[in-house]
């Protein structure tokens, strides 16, 4: 048997590295060669169109290739989720995710049809703090006269309605959570889309719905046609100073709750076309503008993570959400 000399070995193996390091370098430098599309799982009209439009441009900018946005509502988000997962895992359909579609909704299906680990977090983008959203004749003005109206209600028999983007979402979470901290049963009314859900409190359909608040929202509010009772944060938020904080009353106090937005792929992206949204989205959390009408929302922006501090980020916030829905399962309508 023939022993290759130690200097070919060498040579040969340098020449592997070098042909691997050149081509990573290679898929890099095409990718993206066409339009990326960001695929926002809920329907047009809400906080996660707006959030969409106001990354798309510096991204574009970014990426120096078109980016376009895809609306996919249907079943509490996951339809735009099993698109991407049913889709070849090249970089070119990136998800808009939340925990809500992300983690909740497989974690309380009996059969779920996609686990959260099949996705890879490439950046987060936002964090959106909730509020309670009110009818604008609902006889409260906070989270403790929400509390007495509610129990009065059930006391009647008619108990408050309140409402969400579908089963499984956090807006059913976050109500039916509150339902059982307040100690008062409330219904559950699932819409399509946050305009549907809007369009159910200015008719009085529904009493109030758990949400981000959007610039739509707080005009709403500002006019008087809804009304924000409380935030479910320590403090009040700049963009709604006359709202109070949860910890300005007793019913709620220390029930803080946020949203957060990121950016993801399917599992299985080249390593080198990650990187090159990593970059881009990364850049694109230092855009000015899109900072400002982000804040202007109500957003609390994202510190730019590593690939592997994000990740990590994403791991456990699957552990956190899969002990809420333990702990804290929705009530059966």
């Amino acid at each position: 048997m023939k022993f290759l000399p130690i200097y070919r070995l060498l040579f040969n193996t340098l020449f592997v590295i070098g042909n691997l390091a050149f081509i990573n370098i290679s898929q890099a430098q095409e990718f993206p060669s066409k339009s990326v599309t960001l695929v926002s799982p809920y329907a047009a009209g809400g906080i996660a169109e707006a959030i969409a439009k106001l990354v798309s441009n510096p991204l574009k900018a970014n990426l120096k290739q078109a980016v376009a946005i895809e609306n996919l509502g249907g079943d509490g988000g996951t339809t735009a989720l099993l698109k991407i997962l049913n889709a070849p895992a090249n970089g070119y359909l990136v998800l808009q995710g939340t925990p809500s579609e992300l983690i909740l909704a497989p974690s309380i299906s009996e059969t779920p049809s996609f686990k959260s680990e099949d996705f890879r977090m490439v950046q987060f983008i936002a964090d959106m703090p909730m509020v309670i959203v009110a009818r604008k004749d609902l006889d409260a003005n906070d989270a403790d006269e929400l509390t007495l109206l509610a129990r009065r209600a059930v006391a009647r028999g008619k108990p408050l309605v309140y409402a969400s983007l579908g089963e499984g979402t956090f807006n059913h979470f976050l109500g039916s959570y509150i339902s059982k901290k307040i100690n008062a049963h409330m219904l559950h009314a699932p819409y399509a889309s946050a305009p549907e859900i809007m369009k159910g409190l200015l008719s009085e359909q529904v009493d109030i719905v758990i949400a981000p608040y959007t610039a739509d929202q707080i005009a709403l509010h500002n006019s008087g046609k809804i009304k924000f009772l409380s935030v479910l944060a320590a403090n009040r938020q700049p963009v709604i100073p006359d709202v109070s904080s949860v910890d300005e009353g007793f019913a709620l106090r220390g029930c803080y709750q946020s949203l957060w937005t990121g950016y993801l792929v399917k599992k299985g992206t080249p390593e080198t076309f990650v990187q090159v949204l990593h970059k881009a989205l990364s850049d694109t959390l230092n855009d000015p503008q899109m900072i400002s009408k982000l804040m202007s929302q109500g957003a609390i922006i994202s510190p730019s993570l590593s690939l592997d501090d994000a990740n990590k980020k994403y791991a456990a916030e699957i552990v956190k959400f899969r002990a809420m829905v333990k702990s804290m399962s929705p009530e059966p309508q």
